[in-house]
């Protein structure tokens, strides 16, 4: 297993992993710089910036690839970060988004927010999650 990750300073994640299995197509180069276009491969991991791409075809740490969404087709620019797992045909490899403004609903989900940002409250409304419970209606003695 080659685990090449490419040079950059270590970040706090910019947002939640979500462990998702997402069909996706891949054009580029391999590690042979031999051309493909449609490649099937599968998204885990999935973040707003990037994901885990399983392929079956070794590729080059540092390179660019487009990615396409397997359910919708829509397709972004990205650049393998680090190949993170190789093994019976199978490689895995973190992609990052390029222009993750252009790329914030490429998933087509709503990531939640990291924890520690924001104030409890405001969390959970941004989740649909309500702390308050129903009202519960009072029995009068005229319902009894």
């Amino acid at each position: 297993m080659s685990n090449i990750p490419v040079n950059r300073p270590q970040a706090k994640r910019r947002s939640v992993r979500l462990a998702l299995n997402v069909p996706v197509r891949l054009d580029g180069h391999d590690r042979q710089k031999g051309a493909f276009t449609l490649l099937p491969g599968h998204a885990t991991n999935l973040n707003r910036h990037g994901a885990a791409i399983q392929v079956g075809r070794e590729l080059l740490v540092g390179s660019t690839l487009s990615v396409r969404h397997g359910r919708g087709g829509v397709k972004t620019p990205a650049r393998i970060v680090a190949q993170v797992n190789a093994g019976q045909g199978k490689f895995t490899y973190g992609v990052e988004f390029i222009d993750s403004n252009a790329t914030r609903d490429f998933w087509g989900i709503a990531f939640p927010p990291l924890e520690g940002k924001g104030n409890p409250a405001q969390l959970a409304e941004q989740a649909g999650i309500s702390r308050r419970r129903p009202a519960i209606p009072a029995i009068t003695s005229s319902q009894s």
